[in-house]
C-alpha cells in the first residue's frame, strides 16, 4: 500500500490541523514542495495540496477542483481553499505543538500558517451532540475502495482526495429539543446508536445515506470535536478516490437533489470548506512525480 498511512489508520486521541497559503516570490514551486518530503511520513503527519498550490506548479490532478460554495435555504455553505493542509495525529497535544512548530519553521520561506484547529476524540469516537460518528464508515478492503485512488498510474496511485469542512454547533438550539427532536434530527437514537426506520426525510442519516446515491456515495470519514473557548463543532474529514462522492452528499444535504434540507442544519453551520489532493508515497517519503508531467 502506498498511500499516507494514517489516513486508513483509525482516529487518533487528538490532532491539529494547519492550513497554508503559498508566498513563494519565484516560480519553482518543486523546490518550494521539497520540505515534505522530509515532513510528511504519511502516517503520523498527513498533507493535501490544494488547487492552487498545484496551479502554480503547472500541474494538473484529474479530479481535484476548488471546493464548491453553496447556497442553501437560509444558510451558505463556504469555500476557504488554503495552498496546504496538514492533519497531525498523535496522543500528546505538546507533541502536535512541537511538531506544527517545526513544520512551520521548515516551510517558512515559500509558506504562511494561516490556520491552526485543535482536534480530540471524545468518548467512543462521538461528535460533541453525543452521537456516535462514522458509524457507516466502510470497513478494510471497502475502506480502501473508497478512499485511495487506483488504476490511474504511477504517482496518481495510492494518493486520495479529501474534503474539509469546519462545523460551528449552537447547543443552545441542540439542548432546547426534545431527546426524539434530537433523534430525528440524527436518524439515530442515541441510546443504542440504532438507526430509526421511521426518521423523518430530513434527518441527517436519510440526507447522507451513502448507499442510496446512485453510484453509491461511500467516503471514509476521519471527523474529529474541535472546541475553541466557548465554541466548539466538528472538523468534517472525508477522504475520497475521488471528490464526487462527498460532493454529491454535501447537494442533497442543502436539498439541491430534492428540496429536502438536511435537519443537521438546524443547529449547526459549516464556516470553512476545502478540498485537498494526499499524494501517495514511494520507498516512505511522499511521491511527487504527479506534479513533474
Amino acid at each position: 500500500m502506498n498511500s499516507q498511512t494514517g489516513i486508513l489508520g483509525p482516529v487518533p486521541k487528538h490532532a491539529r490541523y494547519l492550513m497554508f497559503t503559498y508566498e513563494a516570490s519565484t516560480t519553482d514551486t518543486e523546490g518550494a514542495l521539497e520540505p515534505l518530503r522530509e515532513i510528511v511520513d504519511g502516517d503520523k503527519t498527513i498533507v493535501g495540496l490544494g488547487p492552487s498550490l498545484l496551479n502554480a506548479a503547472n500541474t494538473t490532478i484529474p479530479g481535484l477542483r476548488p471546493f464548491p460554495a453553496i447556497a442553501g435555504p437560509g444558510f451558505d455553505i463556504p469555500s476557504t481553499q488554503y495552498a496546504l493542509w496538514f492533519w497531525l495525529r498523535g496522543e500528546d497535544p505538546g507533541e502536535l505543538h512541537h511538531r506544527a512548530r517545526y513544520i512551520e519553521q521548515a516551510l517558512a520561506i515559500d509558506f504562511e500558517l494561516k490556520e491552526v484547529l485543535d482536534g480530540f476524540m471524545y468518548g467512543n469516537s462521538q461528535d460533541l451532540s453525543g452521537y456516535e460518528d462514522g458509524t457507516e464508515n466502510p470497513q478494510d478492503e471497502e475502506a480502501i475502495k473508497a478512499a485511495i485512488v487506483s488504476g490511474q498510474g504511477e504517482g496518481l496511485d495510492g494518493a486520495s482526495f479529501v474534503a474539509v469542512q469546519q462545523w460551528l454547533h449552537h447547543f443552545d438550539a441542540f439542548d432546547a429539543m426534545t431527546q426524539a427532536e434530537q433523534d430525528d434530527t440524527i436518524g439515530r437514537r442515541i441510546s443504542d446508536n440504532e438507526e430509526m426506520d421511521d426518521a423523518p426525510a430530513s434527518a441527517h442519516v436519510k440526507r447522507a445515506a451513502q448507499e442510496s446515491f446512485s453510484p453509491e456515495a461511500f467516503v471514509l470519514r476521519r471527523s474529529m470535536p474541535w472546541t475553541e473557548g466557548n465554541e466548539a463543532g466538528l472538523n468534517f474529514v472525508a477522504f475520497g478516490h475521488s471528490l464526487d462522492a462527498f460532493e454529491a452528499i454535501l447537494k442533497r444535504m442543502v436539498g439541491q437533489e430534492d428540496g429536502v434540507t438536511d435537519a443537521l442544519f438546524n443547529f449547526s453551520r459549516p464556516f470553512s470548506g476545502g478540498y485537498y489532493w494526499c499524494p501517495p508515497m514511494k520507498a516512505g517519503k511522499l511521491d511527487l512525480s504527479a506534479l513533474k508531467n
